[in-house]
C-alpha cells in the first residue's frame, strides 16, 4: 500500500478538511484509500472513518517504536494511504510529523494556507523542504495542497510560481460548509458533525488526484509480530470492551491486539448494558463528563464495581479512569456517583491539565506492567483528582503529569485507572489478557 503524509505549516491551517476532501477525491475517482493519523489523536481519525467507513490508523514513534508504527501501517488496508499529519510539519518534541514521515519514508505534500497569497505561498513551500536538509532530516517535500485557494488567477500564480522540484496538487476552495464544529477536547467527533459530503465532493474536484497517487510510495516492510511483553497471554480468554459516546477513544491497533488473543465483547455503559461476563475488562477515554446521569443511574458502573470486588482484571484510561473513580463533577457544579471503584473525585476543569506524550515506570506488578516495567502512552484531560489519603499508584512518572504530577494509575483489587493512553503495541494489553483475576 503505497502512502503519502499531509502535513502542515502550523496548527490550524486546515489539515483534517484538506485530508477528508483528498479522501472523497481518491474514492470519487475509484481508489479505496486507507486514512491514517500522525500523532495520539483520536477525535480527527473519528472523521476519516465516519467519512470512509475505515478505521484510520494512529502512527506514532513514541506510543509504538519504530517497527510497531511501521506494522501498524501494514495492517491498513486499501490502495493508497493518507496519513493526516500533527500541528506544523516539523512541531513535536517527542512525535512530529517529521518523524513520522522519516519513519515510514511517505512523501510530504504540505498543505499551505493560501487565502492571502500566491508568491509567498511558493516560498513557504520552499522554505518548509529545504528546512528539511537544515536539520538533517530525510524528508521529501514534494509539493503543495492550496488550503482556501480560489481558482482562477489566484491558483495559476501559485502554481506558476513554485519551483520546479515542488508539484501543484491542487487547492482547498475556501467554503463556509468546511468547517467543524469543536469543544474542550477539540474538534468534535465524527460520529457526531461530519463534514458535508457534498461540500466535500466540491472541494474534491479541484485536488489533481493522478498526481498524488504517482508521487505516493510504500514504507519499508517489517516483520509482522505482536507488541511483546513477555507475560504470554492466555489461549481463549475474553474481554469486555466499554464503546459508545462516554468510552470512544480506542485505537484500532488496541482492538486488534485484544482480537489476536481473545474474544472481544462491547458493550454500552451509557445504555446501562449488562456488563459480558469476561476475563477481563477496558474502559478506553471519551467523554463521560456528557453523560454523567446516564452512568449513574444505567447500573452499568455497580456491576463494574462488583467484578472489581471480585479481582476482574480492569484497566481504565482518561475517561475509564473518571468512571472508575468516585465521583464526577462537570464544569456546571453537577455531581453524579461513578463507580467507586477508586479512591478519587473527578472536577472537570475550564482549561487543559496535561497535554503531552508520557512514560511511565511499574512500582509493583499490576494488570498493565510488571515491576519496573516501562508504559509509553499520551495524555490529554481537562479533568483534575482529588485523591483519598489511602490512594495507592502503579507508575512513577518519568515523563508527563500523571494524576498527581508525580505518579499515575490509581490502583485497587485487580484495577488500574490511568489519565494514560496506551497503544495496541505498547504492551500494557498484552499483559491484561495474561493477569488472571485476583493474581495481583
Amino acid at each position: 500500500m503505497d502512502g503519502v503524509v499531509l502535513a502542515g505549516t502550523s496548527s490550524g491551517v486546515g489539515k483534517t478538511v484538506a485530508t477528508l476532501a483528498t479522501l472523497t477525491a481518491l474514492e470519487d475517482a475509484g481508489y479505496q484509500p486507507q486514512p491514517a493519523k500522525a500523532g495520539p489523536d483520536f477525535i480527527d481519525p473519528s472523521h476519516h472513518e465516519a467519512l470512509v467507513d475505515t478505521p484510520s490508523r494512529a502512527l506514532d514513534p513514541w506510543l509504538a517504536g519504530e517497527d510497531g508504527m511501521c506494522r501498524t501501517y501494514w495492517r491498513g488496508t486499501g490502495d493508497i494511504c493518507i496519513v493526516e499529519g500533527v500541528m506544523g510539519l516539523y512541531d513535536g518534541t517527542k512525535t512530529s510529523t517529521a518523524a513520522v514521515a522519516e519513519g515510514l519514508d511517505l512523501p510530504v505534500v504540505l498543505v499551505v494556507d493560501a487565502k492571502a497569497g500566491m508568491e509567498s505561498v511558493a516560498a513557504t513551500a520552499l522554505g518548509f523542504a529545504q528546512y528539511a536538509d537544515r536539520i538533517g532530516a530525510d524528508i521529501d517535500v514534494a509539493g503543495i495542497l492550496a488550503q482556501r485557494a480560489h481558482g482562477g488567477r489566484h491558483a495559476d500564480g501559485i502554481r506558476d510560481a513554485l519551483p520546479e522540484e515542488l508539484t501543484y496538487f491542487g487547492r482547498i476552495p475556501p467554503m463556509s460548509d468546511l468547517e467543524i464544529p469543536d469543544r474542550h477536547l477539540g474538534l468534535q467527533m465524527g460520529s457526531e458533525a461530519g463534514l458535508n459530503r457534498d461540500a466535500l465532493e466540491t472541494a474534491a474536484e479541484t485536488i489533481d488526484v493522478e498526481r498524488l497517487v504517482d508521487v505516493a510510495r510504500a514504507p519499508p516492510a517489517v516483520a509482522s509480530e505482536a507488541a511483546a511483553s513477555g507475560d504470554g497471554a492466555t489461549a481463549d480468554r475474553r474481554v469486555a470492551i466499554a464503546q459508545d459516546s462516554a468510552f470512544c477513544f480506542t485505537y484500532p491497533s488496541v482492538l486488534e491486539r485484544l482480537r489476536a488473543e481473545a474474544t472481544v465483547e462491547p458493550f454500552s455503559p451509557v445504555a446501562g448494558d449488562p456488563v459480558p461476563d469476561a476475563d477481563a475488562i477496558y474502559l478506553p477515554g471519551g467523554y463521560p463528563e456528557l453523560h454523567g446521569e446516564s452512568l449513574e443511574t444505567g447500573g452499568t458502573l455497580d456491576v463494574i464495581a462488583d467484578r472489581a470486588a471480585d479481582g476482574v482484571p480492569i484497566y481504565g484510561e482518561c475517561g475509564g479512569l473518571m468512571a472508575l473513580s468516585e465521583s464526577l463533577t462537570t464544569t456546571d457544579g453537577d455531581t453524579y456517583e461513578m463507580a467507586g471503584v477508586l479512591p478519587a473525585d473527578i472536577e472537570m476543569q475550564d482549561r487543559y491539565q496535561a497535554l503531552d506524550h508520557v512514560e511511565l515506570a511499574a512500582r509493583s506488578d499490576s494488570v498493565v506492567a510488571g515491576t519496573g516495567a516501562h508504559r509509553r502512552g499520551h495524555e490529554f484531560h481537562y479533568s483534575a483528582a482529588t485523591l483519598d489519603s489511602d490512594a495507592s499508584f502503579a507508575f512513577d512518572m518519568v515523563r508527563g503529569d500523571g494524576i498527581d504530577g508525580e505518579h499515575d494509575g490509581l490502583t485497587e483489587y485487580n484495577t488500574v485507572g490511568t489519565y494514560c493512553h496506551c497503544h495496541g503495541e505498547s504492551g500494557a494489553f498484552d499483559r491484561l489478557l495474561a493477569v488472571p483475576s485476583r493474581d495481583i
